[in-house]
């Protein structure tokens, strides 16, 4: 039962590197060049707003999937998935209507900042503290025992 569960927890690092590297591909990002350019004097490129939104949405969806997928087959605990899912869902629900009002105002309220929301928005940035967080956590229950 143990190499499953690591092989599932190697499934979703595989699948959040997957999405990462066909991003290009099975989304539909036009700043995609514009922030790997990191020159600011380039042209604002012309989007959809509709289709860039259920294209972040659907990467959200695949990216909280496999982050889940990770938190729970490391942990095998339900709890603490349910937990993961709800401090990512929040953090997205934070960031990307500021991302999107970023892009709205055409990134004038700061390039960096824009960038960093946009990470936010695109990248599972919050499964890097929600790992240690709960192996913190697992610790202290092992030691209270």
């Amino acid at each position: 039962m143990k190499i499953l569960s690591w092989l599932l927890v190697l499934i979703g690092i595989f699948g959040l590197i997957s999405v990462r590297m066909l991003e290009d591909k099975i989304f539909y990002d036009p700043f995609l060049n514009y922030f790997h350019e990191a020159i600011q004097n380039i042209p604002f490129p012309d989007f959809v707003w509709g289709k860039l939104i259920l294209s972040h949405l659907f990467r959200f969806i695949l990216n909280l999937f496999f982050s889940c997928l990770i938190i729970h087959f490391l942990f095998k605990n339900k709890q603490w998935t349910i937990q993961a899912f709800i401090m990512i869902t929040i953090v997205f629900v934070i960031t990307f209507p500021i991302y999107l009002f970023c892009i709205h105002n055409e990134f004038k309220i700061g390039y960096l900042f824009s960038f960093y929301m946009r990470r936010f928005v695109i990248q599972p940035i919050i499964i890097l503290l929600i790992v240690p967080l709960f192996y913190y956590r697992k610790q202290l229950l092992k030691a209270s025992k």
